[in-house]
């Protein structure tokens, strides 16, 4: 759920923003200036998602919308919009909130945040709306509170994002041919979502990635640690959601919260066990990040914890699958002779369970059937049979039983004692549930000032496992470690997607731009390969960026503080946006926000227009990028446009080579795809093609149109 709230008057264009995820008890608090096209703010929402937006009244009054708001409403259709009174908004309450909940360890934060009026109001809003629709509170000093300026990442925005199939592949979005798919072999939920929002939002600061490449090559050397670190880290849960869970102090008791309460309190048992094998599996690690994270393990909280936990819960009470084994751990947490009636109570309960089998046995013997019990947590204790239609007497169950149902031969069903035995053992259930939840709320407040350490602990995993993906994704390819420099230097790169998808390697090529040479025009036929390999360069780029080994025999890259793509030849019909239009819009939007540290990548433009227009908004898109020391990649059909060499000392021209093969008739020509890089533009002359074009009523044009305006016409 993420808070938004602007600046009114001069102060338009400071955007506040506040986010919390409900299975991760994180706020982050962002602020920052944006121009009027507000691309950060949508930018920084696409990486988060929000199922929900709180905005205030005042900026989606009818007839007195912000920009901002229209924006948001327009890019976000699925999410639900809430709107929030202004006095909601307010900064001191904001501050307020920050440092009643704030986990003493995040609390530097106070510094970072004080003067920042618009995450700070927006923060209010967001914990009283939490508050409100969770019906609990979060407990105090429980949350870590983060302030997350704009620096420090680069920025990909959500165009881009979807042009590279970054992480949904847009001709099925269930397909996992994306660059997270190809990355992912992650084996916690934690681990997934960093990896999602990294790719997202690369780093750019080559410190950190050079830290975590370091890690990854000592994962790679070292076999014992990759499979040992693999080993545990599949075991951990879901620690951000427990985390979430703990720190929640609910306005009323339920069955409900004391069971969920109860296993929360066993799957903290199970993560706190991990950190022993975690320790032993990283104590020999040389590499300084893996360093720190044995040290930080180290942390005497996880074993006080863990010791109050044991006093109360019993050693072999643990998390396992299966509903009926779990309802028996919950039963079973609380050891004996803590609380006389809890004894009491688990005898009855055994008492009913031991009938409950006793019965069914009775009643197997009776009509001499291979009856069984079974249990589901909808049903509770059933029975069950497995047993041919035909052997049963008249084919049908005795009169007696009922709720029958049957898939194949499998018979399940119960009768009238069952359900009320059944009635019973649930009203013993509670009874244990209720008095085993007082013994572990009491524990849980004991334990809550020590609770901070999870989520070092959380991060830690989390990182661990996306490390342990990348070092995976090398093990399956001949990936390379890229180093950083100011060049763009890609040997035999080829494309990670591609790569998987195609039976053979795709055919590897060349990349080379720097300060003096920073643009690159691109020609070729249609499907001789210039989109992919300006996709390819843009995967690369950020594989590099985040920490990951890069498919290629060697790779150096300049840090890009921004990725901007132009690919796609559609229209928009929901935003009444024409091919023409979307290009325009697409292309402004790279010439206002680009700077010299962008990678900007340009596949084909002017195409939704004649070819005079667009040949002359090329030429003066690139003429304003050339001034710029971005570094472009531009692929295109206008050959004229291969001439702005000759006025621009930093253009190269490069082309895709095809062959012609000559059918062994000798009377057919048909085009060879090399996939291969070369200098020079094109010298392709079937650009300017003949087309016979056939229309249903019969009558036939001929059309003499460049190839790819032919496409279009088409």
């Amino acid at each position: 759920i993420v808070a938004v709230v602007e600046g009114r008057g001069l102060a338009r264009g400071e955007v506040g923003m506040a986010s919390i995820d409900l299975k991760n008890p994180e706020v982050i608090l962002s602020q920052f200036s944006d121009n009027t096209t507000y691309a950060k703010v949508i930018t920084k929402l696409k990486i988060l998602t929000p199922l929900e937006i709180l905005m205030s009244n005042t900026a989606c009054d009818a007839g007195n919308t912000t920009k901002l708001f229209s924006l948001i409403t327009e890019h976000f259709k699925n999410a639900t919009f809430t709107t929030v009174r202004r006095k909601y908004f307010n900064e001191t309450k904001g501050l307020e909130y920050v440092e009643q909940l704030c986990a003493s360890e995040f609390s530097t934060v106070f510094m970072e945040v004080q003067s920042k009026y618009y995450c700070l109001a927006a923060a209010a809003a967001l914990l009283k709306y939490v508050e409100f629709i969770q019906n609990s509170v979060y407990a105090p000093k429980s949350l870590k509170v983060r302030f997350q300026g704009s620096e420090k990442t680069a920025m990909i925005d959500s165009s881009s994002a979807q042009n590279l199939e970054l992480v949904i592949n847009n001709r099925d979005s269930r397909n996992c041919h994306t660059l997270f798919g190809v990355l992912n072999y992650t084996k916690t939920p934690g681990g997934s979502r960093r990896l999602r929002s990294n790719i997202l939002e690369p780093l750019a600061d080559a410190e950190t990635i050079n830290t975590r490449l370091d890690c990854v090559q000592e994962l790679l050397q070292d076999e014992e640690l990759f499979f040992g670190l693999q080993a545990v880290i599949s075991k951990f849960l879901d620690t951000e959601q427990l985390l979430s869970v703990l720190v929640q102090i609910p306005k009323q008791d339920t069955v409900k919260t004391a069971e969920s309460k109860i296993t929360n309190l066993i799957y903290l048992k199970h993560t706190l066990e991990l950190v022993e094998p975690l320790k032993a599996a990283l104590r020999s690690c040389t590499t300084p990040l893996l360093k720190a994270y044995y040290s930080a393990l180290e942390d005497t909280r996880f074993g006080i914890i863990l010791e109050k936990i044991t006093t109360v819960i019993n050693d072999d009470t643990r998390y396992t699958k299966g509903c009926l084994s779990m309802r028996t751990q919950k039963c079973y947490a609380v050891k004996p002779n803590i609380n006389e009636f809890l004894d009491i109570a688990r005898r009855t309960y055994t008492e009913i369970v031991d009938d409950i089998a006793g019965m069914i046995a009775q009643l197997a013997e009776k009509y001499n059937l291979p009856m069984k019990t079974s249990f589901s947590s909808a049903r509770g204790f059933f029975i069950q049979m497995n047993v041919d239609c035909s052997t049963l007497p008249n084919g049908q169950l005795p009169s007696e039983f009922t709720k029958i149902t049957k898939m194949k031969n499998t018979y399940s069903f119960t009768s009238a004692d069952l359900i009320k035995m059944n009635e019973r053992c649930q009203e013993s259930l509670r009874e244990i549930y209720h008095m085993t939840y007082l013994i572990v709320c009491k524990l849980l407040n004991e334990v809550y000032e020590h609770i901070h350490c999870l989520y070092k602990l959380s991060d830690i995993v989390s990182m661990l496992d996306m490390l342990l993906s990348f070092a995976h994704a090398c093990t399956l390819s001949n990936y390379v470690r890229p180093e950083f420099t100011d060049t763009l230097a890609i040997k035999q790169g080829w494309h990670p997607i591609l790569e998987k998808i195609a039976v053979e390697k795709p055919v590897p090529n060349n990349t080379y731009l720097t300060e003096g040479n920073n643009f690159v025009i691109i020609t070729g036929p249609n499907m001789s390969g210039k989109s992919t390999y300006l996709k390819q360069i843009a995967l690369c780029q950020i594989m590099a960026q985040i920490g990951s080994y890069v498919p290629a025999e060697y790779c150096s890259f300049r840090i890009a503080e921004q990725i901007f793509t132009r690919i796609g030849m559609d229209d928009d019909i929901e935003t009444n946006a024409s091919t023409f239009m979307k290009e325009m819009k697409e292309i402004t939007y790279i010439i206002r926000n680009a700077n010299d540290k962008s990678l900007i990548i340009i596949d084909e433009l002017g195409r939704g227009t004649s070819a005079e227009e667009g040949i002359g908004i090329c030429y003066a898109a690139c003429e304003y990028l050339l001034n710029l020391k971005a570094f472009t990649l531009f692929a295109t059909h206008f050959l004229e446009l291969c001439h702005i060499d000759a006025l621009y000392p930093n253009v190269e021209n490069y082309h895709f080579e095809v062959r012609h093969v000559r059918s062994s008739t000798g009377n057919k020509e048909k085009i060879a795809y090399t996939y291969t890089l070369s200098k020079g533009y094109t010298e392709e002359k079937n650009y300017a093609k003949r087309h016979r074009v056939s229309f249903k009523n019969g009558g036939n044009y001929i059309v003499y149109q460049p190839r790819a305006d032919f496409e279009r016409f088409h």
